[in-house]
C-alpha cells in the first residue's frame, strides 16, 4: 500500500472484530515506526505501555467512560501513551523557551501516535486514539512515573466495520500563501 493510500484509508475505529490477540512484535512495529517521528531537539520522549493479554486489557477498559468503552470492545491490544515532562521545549535547567512549555510534549507525542496509527493502517489494523480516560488509575496499574504525563490511550484491532471518511476542510480554508 502506498504511502497516499494509507493516508487516504486510516480511519478512526469504533468497532472491532473480535479476533486473535495482536502480536507482540506486531506492536513493537507499530512503536519503531512511532520512533521516526521528529521531536524536539531529537529528545524522543515518547514512551508507550502496552496491554496485550486480556487481563490488562480488562483492566485498560475499567479506565475508559463508557463510550470510549463501547467504542473500543473487541481491540486486540492498548496503547497507552506518555511524555516525559520538562524535556520537549525546555532548556537543560528545565525552564521553557517559549509560551507553549509542556505543549511540545504533546506536539511531540502526537507526531509519534501519527506515525504508530498509519504504521498500524498499513499493516492492516484500525485504531482509535482516545483522551478520555483516568490517568491516575492508569499510571497505578502501568507503573507509570510522574515525570510522565499520561496522554491517550489507542485502541489496535481489526475493524468491524470501517467508517466513511467525513468531509473534510477545503484547502482554502486552511492555508493561507503569501507570494
Amino acid at each position: 500500500m502506498n504511502f497516499d493510500d494509507v493516508i487516504n484509508q486510516r480511519r478512526s475505529i469504533r468497532s472491532y472484530k473480535k479476533t486473535e490477540a495482536i502480536e507482540k512484535r506486531e506492536i513493537e512495529q507499530m512503536i519503531d515506526a512511532s520512533l521516526m517521528a521528529p521531536s524536539w531537539k531529537n529528545s524522543e520522549t515518547a514512551r508507550y505501555y502496552v496491554a496485550l493479554s486480556q487481563e490488562y486489557i480488562k483492566m485498560v477498559m475499567q479506565c475508559l467512560p463508557e463510550f470510549n468503552q463501547r467504542n473500543s470492545l473487541n481491540a486486540g491490544a492498548f496503547v497507552i501513551t506518555t511524555f516525559k515532562k520538562n524535556v520537549s521545549g525546555f532548556d537543560n535547567e528545565g525552564n521553557p523557551v517559549n509560551e507553549v512549555g509542556q505543549g511540545w510534549g504533546c506536539y511531540d507525542l502526537g507526531l509519534a501516535n501519527e506515525n504508530f496509527v498509519l504504521k498500524a493502517a498499513q499493516m492492516g489494523y484500525g485504531t482509535l486514539i482516545m483522551g478520555i480516560r483516568d490517568s491516575k488509575k492508569l499510571r497505578e496499574l502501568f507503573n507509570i512515573p510522574e515525570n510522565e504525563e499520561v496522554v491517550a490511550v489507542i485502541a489496535v484491532g481489526k475493524a468491524e466495520v470501517l467508517p466513511t471518511a467525513p468531509k473534510r476542510k477545503e484547502l482554502s480554508e486552511v492555508a493561507k500563501f503569501f507570494e
